[in-house]
């Protein structure tokens, strides 16, 4: 007899747990996922939730709680700002001043610090969000300046699927601009958190550099159209 689809997630959250190195810590992006898909993630020790779209996260917040972190890892519009501050522990996308001042004056209206990471455009693709590798840093001055911010690292996306190969010089890149901000030692930027890498890439992501890692599909299984 088939196993049930909820064992099958256990299972394999708690074998991928398992095999991660010391200090990477796994993000279940839970795009379009159940309530009891989700827990079942979190009753196999994962901390940190992943979501794309601040609606969704909102409704499975009413299930979840405080039973898990929040991560905001899809692109953060205008409009959802309001919303977003309230509900997620991190915004890993943000990419423009404009936003990152937005982020800035929303929290200090719930008088919150916001851990930020600065999303990283590492391929240069016309068609990803994401600030170019070359301009982060001067962002990052920027949102030095902002009270209610905190950065601590950097994320990009990298290719989304074929050889996990492909993805190693997108890491590199985003790894390369990671140390080289870390090594300017800017004052309210602490570089601590580098996310990379997602179900077909993540082990070469954590060879690269990565300490949090993305991951839906491989714990999930194959989304439903």
């Amino acid at each position: 007899m088939d196993e049930d689809p909820i064992g099958r997630i256990k299972n394999i959250t708690t074998c991928l747990l398992s095999s991660l190195p010391a200090g990477i810590a796994l993000v279940a992006a839970a795009k379009t996922r159940s309530p009891d898909e989700v827990q079942a993630v979190i009753d196999s020790g994962v901390r940190i939730l992943g979501y794309n779209y601040v609606q969704e996260a909102e409704r499975m917040y009413e299930v979840i709680g405080n039973s898990a972190q929040w991560h905001m890892i899809g692109h953060l519009q205008k409009n959802k700002i309001k919303k977003a501050v309230r509900l997620f522990d991190m915004i890993e996308t943000v990419d423009s001043e404009e936003l990152a001042r937005e982020l800035d004056r929303h929290c200090a209206i719930v008088n919150k610090k916001m851990p930020v990471l600065v999303e990283i455009n590492s391929g240069k693709e016309s068609n990803k969000t994401g600030i170019l590798p070359e301009d982060a840093e001067q962002l990052i001055l920027c949102m030095s300046g902002l009270p209610n911010l905190q950065v601590q690292g950097l994320m990009t996306m990298g290719p989304l699927s074929g050889d996990p190969e492909h993805a190693r010089p997108y890491f590199r890149t985003t790894k390369a601009v990671f140390d080289r901000i870390s090594q300017a030692e800017i004052p309210n930027v602490s570089m601590r958190y580098l996310s990379m890498g997602m179900s077909n890439s993540y082990k070469i992501a954590v060879e690269e550099g990565a300490n949090i890692i993305r991951i839906g599909t491989l714990l999930f299984g194959e989304r439903n159209s």
